[in-house]
């Protein structure tokens, strides 16, 4: 996993109208769930959580947040040593951070206030999918 694969970028245009932040690149044909995230502080993590089967979308609406990413090795007995990839979502601009399935991810709001927007690819309910992991279980 690569910024590059994970990252579609979006962009800002400002006029004396105000502020369009968009992303033209971004396809969303697959989402069948919208929901938004706003941890109650900025020293909360909200993790390690994940999918097998179902991937998500990321991108901040308000504020920022860090995003750490790992693809699961087994998901019953995930190695401790698996990479951690980093990421920094702001509002500044819409870019998606896109989380394949058979990923965990930790949240950390990095302002008071924040906003994430998650999109997923399957209902609430529609199939037993998730899987978490205490925070200290990929400490290295």
């Amino acid at each position: 996993m690569t910024n590059n694969q994970l990252q579609i970028t979006g962009s800002r245009h400002q006029d004396e109208r105000g502020i369009i932040t968009y992303n033209n690149d971004f396809d969303a044909s697959q989402i069948k769930r919208i929901y938004t995230i706003e941890n109650h502080s900025i020293e909360f993590v909200r993790g390690w959580q994940g999918h097998k089967i179902e991937q998500r979308w990321f991108a901040a609406m308000k504020g920022s947040f860090d995003i750490s990413v790992i693809k699961i090795d087994d998901f019953e007995q995930p190695s401790k040593d698996l990479t951690i990839q980093k990421y920094l979502l702001t509002d500044d601009v819409l870019t998606y951070l896109h989380v394949p399935s058979g990923c965990i991810t930790a949240i950390q709001a990095k302002e008071d206030g924040s906003k994430l927007l998650v999109l997923a690819d399957y209902g609430l309910g529609e199939i037993n999918d998730e899987y978490r992991f205490d925070l200290d279980y990929f400490d290295k």
